[in-house]
């Protein structure tokens, strides 16, 4: 069956590029809704599905647009937040073109999400079965999804700063693994890529405060790291949001390494060109159980920051 929330839920914060203030409020859509944005800024109230086909192409974020140009960025945390909670149909509405950075991970929006509980709607889920190997490369980054009967994410990155360095991790995203092993990591990127980012007018509202930032082997971030390897997990909640904008479930295994959420996009633009590498199935308990989110409760968020 299909979800929604049971109640609406508020978030408040600044929003990372552009420093702004911002509201969201997740609400309770109809089955077959999907996740939908809406600019209750905007006159008209636009709305914005958080399609794929709808992505700008960023390596900072995920934006999305409509035939307007009326825009929302950042989306990732919270579309990681709504998937790994299985969440499949919501309205958010936001009163700005941004959505908030919080602590820089999805944490505070998977409180908000499994507090509000989860309704089941009357309505079959389907999700999207890779049948066939699709894979995008550009220069040292490389992604791909291949056959496999639960989601999972294979991730690799690689960076000069000893404090990051080489990190590699492999989850399967079933029974609630992206709100225990995932959902606390925090957006990483280095002091010196902070200042020239400030000098081009972006990430006005990044601090200590809401991402990991690394000088070498020195950790700036007070309190310093939540994992071990906190920046691939990161990358990893990156790769799940910007999937879920597929439009439903994946069942098939995503490997990335140096990727980012333009090398996501593009995964998804090939896999749709190609009919003959996916298919649509319709979820019966046993293949809905295998899904991101099947099973999450309040006990989940002991293993959360």
């Amino acid at each position: 069956m299909q979800t929604t929330l049971k109640s609406s839920v508020v978030f408040e914060g600044t929003g990372l590029h552009s420093g702004m203030p911002v509201r969201v409020t997740v609400n309770a859509a109809a089955a077959g809704s999907g996740i939908i944005f809406r600019r209750t800024d905007v006159a008209g109230q636009p709305e914005l599905p958080a399609r794929w086909d709808n992505v700008i192409v960023s390596p900072l974020n995920t934006r999305l647009t409509n035939a307007d140009g009326v825009r929302v960025s950042t989306i990732e945390h919270l579309m990681a937040a709504l998937a790994g909670c299985g969440v499949h149909n919501a309205r958010i509405d936001i009163d700005g073109p941004e959505v908030p950075i919080l602590d820089g991970s999805a944490a505070v929006f998977v409180k908000g999400i499994v507090r509000a509980g989860l309704a089941r709607l009357s309505a079959p889920l389907r999700a999207i079965e890779i049948v066939k190997e699709v894979s995008v490369v550009d220069g040292p980054a490389f992604a791909k999804l291949s056959p496999a009967t639960t989601l999972q994410i294979d991730f690799a990155i690689d960076f000069e700063d000893a404090a990051i360095g080489r990190q590699h991790k492999t989850l399967n995203m079933a029974n609630g693994s992206f709100v225990r092993e995932l959902c606390d990591s925090r957006t990483f990127c280095r002091a010196a890529d902070v200042d020239a980012m400030h000098a081009n007018g972006l990430a006005l509202g990044g601090t200590v405060e809401n991402a990991v930032v690394v000088d070498g082997a020195k950790v700036l971030t007070p309190g310093g790291l939540r994992h071990s390897d906190e920046a691939v997990r990161h990358k990893m909640l990156d790769a799940l949001g910007d999937l879920y904008t597929a439009g439903a479930p994946i069942l098939g295994r995503y490997t990335g390494t140096r990727s980012g959420h333009a090398m996501t996009n593009k995964l998804l633009q090939a896999l749709f060109a190609d009919k003959t590498a996916w298919r649509w199935v319709n979820c019966d308990a046993k293949t809905a159980a295998r899904l991101p989110g099947v099973g999450v409760s309040l006990a989940d968020l002991d293993a959360v920051a």
